[in-house]
Order: C-alpha cells, then structure tokens, then sequence
C-alpha cells in the first residue's frame, strides 16, 4: 500500500490526485458599460490560454500569442488586447480604468510581439509593438511603452510616462536609464519567439 501511495505522489504531486487537476480556464461574459448584452474573451485558435488563467469580458487574444498560468485579465469595464505573438507570463495581473473611479474607462493595449514578465501589473496603458516589461514591474495608467522599449524586473511606471522606442527604463519610480543595445533590441523579438513556441508544446501537451 505505502508503495502505491508513494507512486502516486510521484506521478501527482499528492496521493489525492483527483482534486489537483487544473481547472477549466475562465471564460466569462461580462456586460460592459454603455452594452446591454455581455461581451465574452476572444481567444484566437493558434493562441494558448493556460488551464489556471482568468480572462473576463472584453478580452481578446491574438493569433500565437500566449496568456500564462495564473494570470488575470480582467477587462469588465473596458477592453483589453493582446496582440499577435506576444506573452503574457505566469502570475500577471491586467486591468483598465474604471469610469466610476476616474470619469472615463481606459482600456489596456498590448502589441504585437510582445514581453510580459512573470507577476507583472499592467493598468490603462499601451504597450507598441515588441515592448518588453520586466517580471514584477508594474505599468500604470495612461503609460505608454513605444515599440523596442524595456522596462527593467520590478520596476514602477508611473501614470502617464512615455518610454521611447530603445530605452530602459527602471527604478521605483521608473526613469530613463539608458539606451539599448543592439543584442537587447534583438533580444526582444527573439524572446517573444521563444514563448511562442513554448506555447505551442504547451497546447499540444493538453490536447
């Protein structure tokens, strides 16, 4: 008996296996404001959407792109976008501005080919085209990350900033650090590569 019990730790992580199965991954239809019908994610076929994230209301998913596990994207009162190939990493929390609290719903836009790091926050902001955000960094409202920027791993973008096509910004609050180099504009488009293949065994992997 000890045997089949350590076996199934093994192979599960837990003798009770049955009750650590990932979930569904969250898909609910939410009634935006200004609608009368609810609006539900959109998530194109050749994206991947882990077990364990939440999308809710007007989210819609691009062609290669991936939304990692643990995330959250919760666009119930403006919408949020994520463009072709781009990753949102694990733990990552996206929200928009909220008309009750601000007079006006601010969506949050992200390009294509795109790097979210793990456990980041993104609030009402822009994101261009291969814009890289660090693991922990947090980008907040009416912030804009123009195409090949980068913000360094816990870093806080504060409400309205413009960070330029190839700069670094880091810091709490963020600043301009310097311009990049040549490998770490490379390096932008070639992480986003990555995940894209790494999704795609991880959709294979749940098929």
């Amino acid at each position: 008996m000890m045997r089949g019990l350590a076996q199934s730790v093994a192979r599960y992580g837990h003798a009770d296996h049955q009750a650590f199965r990932p979930r569904s991954f969250s898909r609910l239809a939410f009634t935006m404001p200004g609608q009368t019908s609810p609006t539900a994610p959109v998530v194109a076929s050749s994206a991947f959407a882990a077990p364990s994230a939440d999308l809710i209301g007007g989210v819609v998913v691009g062609e290669a792109a991936s939304i990692w596990y643990q995330c959250v994207l919760r666009a119930d009162v403006a919408r949020i976008s994520v463009g072709r190939g781009s990753n949102v990493q694990d733990g990552t929390v996206i929200h928009v501005a909220s008309s009750g609290l601000k007079g006006n719903e601010k969506p949050t836009l992200i390009g294509e080919n795109c790097t979210i790091g793990h456990q980041a926050l993104l609030h009402a902001c822009t994101l261009e085209d291969r814009a890289f955000v660090g693991m922990q960094a947090c980008i907040m409202d009416d912030a804009v990350l123009q195409s090949d920027s980068m913000v360094a791993a816990g870093s806080l973008v504060t409400p309205g900033k413009v960070v330029r096509s190839g700069e670094l910004w880091g810091g709490r609050p963020a600043k301009r650090m310097r311009l990049l180099t040549d490998d770490e504009v490379a390096f932008i488009l070639k992480s986003a590569e990555f995940y894209q293949e790494l999704a795609a065994k991880h959709r294979h992997a749940m098929s």
